[in-house]
């Protein structure tokens, strides 16, 4: 078993791993370790301080606080004030601190999200490209995946949940978080967000007063026409996204869903590509079908009149894929061509931070340029409108669309630097080192027996063990925390603990993202760790690993 702490003792609150020389273990042997900071259950109540001592000495400590994201849209992991714990309890503390759910720390957005973004005002297709980033929206922080809710009662065991809570702390499920579910082509969902609705709106509003200003005859029916190019046109988006998604699948790449949202499409891709030369072909893909279904709109056009309606369709549609293709192809993250220059970068260097870097920066000039030079081109008449002297309405909406479009590539050029250092920092994550010394205790013990155990063995970690010693339960320490100290020699742990199933088992040798695929699969509150032999090593505290991982994110790369 490894050298946790005290089974529902919490930590000081310093932030920093506690060691106990030669602490001794439930066997007999000494292990020099302590455990992290305590786990906080899924049903909103603390376990930061936890059991007292059967003796009537408070036997807890109190583990500091604290609230903030781990500093990347997707990455909805609070910050806890990372504490840490000590083998014995503390005489001077025994209040529990209300914390909110442990959630595991979100699943690394890889490079391989890409985005496309498409807004139609004048005949113009806005795409964003490829983000490094599972988020649902051009800007703004999207909620944590992979909630770690566990059970929330307080009595009676509790089989393990195996998919969220829905509980305080937990995200929605991916169809709700989606939006709503168009298809899976190739075996991947495609959803299609509310904000959708919102730009098909305006670009039926736009459009229609040109389809109305080529065809008059038409009347309010030009609206129709131009609601079928909204459609029209995101199925063109939805074309770009699948070439990245069959590229992906042709790479082993997972791809989790695809889906349409206000300024365009973004596929979520849940692993980087291994060779530069493959994150390359991975983003080109994209603008090169753009480009195709362009080229295909254009002979179209050549065979209908361009005064009809099929002739103004095919026009809008060869314009704004073209535009689709050139802005993605511009050469800063989190656009295609921003990861087609990083992969250059990581190419020449070796190093794909470095790629990282320059094309993250080289996206946040892009930026500024978008947010001054769009307005000015078009207003001087560059792209095929008349110039114009004052400040009228068209001026006004495209320096608004110049603001969203450059605050979505500088958010997406941020988000890239940060999941860039994210992959650094995610094999300083080891269950081996993160896990909490546990004793093995029988289901009828009396909680206040075990809790002597564990404090005697300077553990923080309680594993219900059937007649033959194999585990089959954990004690939650957010149930510990509910028993009264008055009531705890009357209250057997097997009454307080979940039950273990395949999924809450994990291997002491995990560290990384595979440490985190494994939490996600199963969310719970605990873990049981064993060695490769079968040997319980110790309870792991989703808790811990968040802390864990927010103190991570938090150093300099």
């Amino acid at each position: 078993m490894p050298g946790g702490g005290d089974a529902g003792i919490a930590p000081p609150a310093d932030g920093t791993p506690a060691r106990n020389a030669a602490t001794a273990r439930t066997d007999g042997r000494s292990d020099a370790r302590a455990a992290a900071a305590p786990a906080t259950p899924s049903d909103g109540t603390s376990s930061d301080a936890v059991a007292r001592r059967a003796d009537g000495a408070p036997g807890d400590g109190t583990a500091g606080s604290g609230t903030g994201g781990a500093g990347d849209p997707g990455q909805g992991a609070r910050q806890g004030a990372g504490s840490e714990g000590q083998g014995a309890p503390r005489p001077d503390a025994g209040q529990a601190d209300a914390a909110g759910s442990g959630a595991v720390p979100p699943r690394e957005p890889q490079t391989g999200g890409h985005r496309d973004q498409g807004a139609s005002s004048s005949g113009r297709g806005d795409t964003q490209g490829s983000a490094p980033r599972h988020t649902a929206t051009g800007a703004g922080p999207a909620g944590a995946d992979g909630p770690t809710g566990g059970p929330s009662g307080r009595s009676g065991r509790t089989p393990a949940h195996s998919g969220n809570t829905g509980g305080k702390g937990s995200a929605p499920e991916p169809s709700r978080r989606g939006g709503l579910l168009m298809g899976r082509p190739f075996g991947v969902p495609v959803y299609v967000a509310p904000s959708w609705f919102l730009v098909a709106v305006l670009i039926t509003w736009v459009f229609g007063g040109q389809v109305d200003r080529v065809l008059p005859e038409l009347g309010a029916a030009s609206y129709l026409v131009s609601l079928f190019f909204a459609v029209a046109f995101y199925a063109s988006v939805l074309v770009h996204e699948l070439a990245h998604t069959l590229a992906a699948l042709r790479f082993k790449l997972p791809v989790r869903r695809i889906q349409l949202q206000f300024f365009g499409g973004v596929s979520e891709i849940e692993k980087e590509a291994e060779t530069p030369g493959r994150e390359f072909v991975l983003a080109f893909v994209g603008p090169l079908l753009s480009l195709v279904l362009s080229g295909l709109f254009y002979l179209a056009l050549l065979a209908v009149d361009p005064g009809t309606v099929p002739g103004v369709l095919l026009a809008g549609l060869m314009i704004s894929n073209l535009i689709v293709a050139a802005f993605n192809l511009l050469p800063g993250l989190p656009l295609d061509g921003g990861r087609m220059l990083r992969a250059v970068v990581w190419k020449i260097s070796g190093k794909p931070m470095t790629g990282t870097v320059a094309a993250a920066w080289v996206g946040r000039a892009l930026a500024v340029s978008v947010l001054i030079g769009l307005p000015l081109v078009t207003q001087s008449g560059a792209l095929g409108s008349d110039a114009e002297d004052g400040v009228g309405m068209d001026t006004v909406l495209d320096a608004l669309l110049a603001a969203i479009l450059a605050a979505i590539i500088w958010t997406g050029a941020g988000n890239s630097l940060r999941m860039a250092r994210l992959r650094e920092h995610l094999p300083e994550l080891r269950a081996r080192t993160l896990t909490r010394r546990a004793v093995p205790v029988e289901t009828d013990t009396p909680l206040s027996e075990a809790l002597r155990r564990a404090n005697a063995a300077g553990a923080r970690a309680l594993v219900v063990v059937d007649a033959e010693g194999s585990p089959v339960a954990i004690v939650r320490e957010a149930a510990i925390v509910g028993v009264p100290e008055h009531r705890r020699p009357w209250v057997p742990v097997g009454t307080l603990a979940q039950d273990l199933t395949d999924g809450m088992r994990v291997s002491a040798e995990l560290a990384g993202e595979d440490l985190l695929d494994a939490l996600r699969a199963t969310p719970a509150t605990e873990y049981l760790v064993v060695e490769e032999t079968g040997e319980i090593y110790g309870v792991l505290s989703a808790a811990d690993v968040e802390r864990a991982f927010v103190k991570a994110m938090a150093r300099p790369s």
